[in-house]
C-alpha cells in the first residue's frame, strides 16, 4: 500500500508513521499551556517552568510568556506568543526497559512492551546504579530516549 519513501515522507509531514499508534506531537493553545506540562519549542521537547501572562491592551491581544527547560539537552529557552496562537505538545511516555548489557558510557535496553533493542547514554550520577539484567524507566519523546 505505502513505500518506504511514502511512509517518511508521512512521517516528516504528520510526526507519525501509518499503522503506528504513536504521534509525535499534538497541536494547541497557548493559553490551555500550565507549569509541569510539555512544549515544543525549537523542535526540542521542553519542560515548561515559568509561566508569565499579560492583560490584553488597547490594540492588542493578551500576550504569554513561557520559559522551558529542554528534557534532553537541559538548555533553558522562553518564547512570547499570543494566547491565542496555537503550538506543538509533545508525547512524552514514560517506559520500562531491561538492561542488556553495559559498555562504558552506553548500555543497551530492551523495552519491555515491544522488545525491541536500543543503546541509551548513562548519565554520570546514575553510572554505578545499572546492573545487567536490571528493569529501568526511560523517557521518550519526539524519538529521542533519556533515563528517567
Amino acid at each position: 500500500m505505502y513505500g518506504n519513501k511514502d511512509k517518511l515522507l508521512l512521517r516528516l509531514r504528520y510526526g507519525y508513521v501509518l499503522g503506528c499508534e504513536t504521534k509525535m506531537k499534538e497541536q494547541t493553545e497557548i493559553g490551555k499551556i500550565k507549569e509541569g506540562r510539555y512544549i515544543v519549542v525549537d523542535d526540542e521537547p521542553c519542560k515548561v517552568v515559568g509561566l508569565a501572562t499579560s492583560k490584553p491592551g488597547k490594540h492588542g491581544a493578551a500576550k504569554a510568556r513561557i520559559d522551558a527547560v529542554g528534557i534532553f539537552d537541559g538548555v533553558k529557552r522562553s518564547i512570547v506568543q499570543p494566547v491565542s496562537a496555537k503550538t506543538y505538545v509533545p508525547v512524552v511516555e514514560r517506559k520500562s526497559g531491561q538492561v542488556i548489557s553495559i559498555a562504558g558510557d552506553m548500555a543497551q535496553l530492551m523495552d519491555m512492551k515491544d522488545y525491541s533493542n536500543f543503546e541509551i547514554t548513562i548519565p554520570a550520577d546514575k553510572k554505578g546504579q545499572l546492573e545487567v539484567g536490571k528493569e529501568i524507566m526511560y523517557i521518550e519523546s519526539m524519538g529521542k530516549r533519556k533515563l528517567d
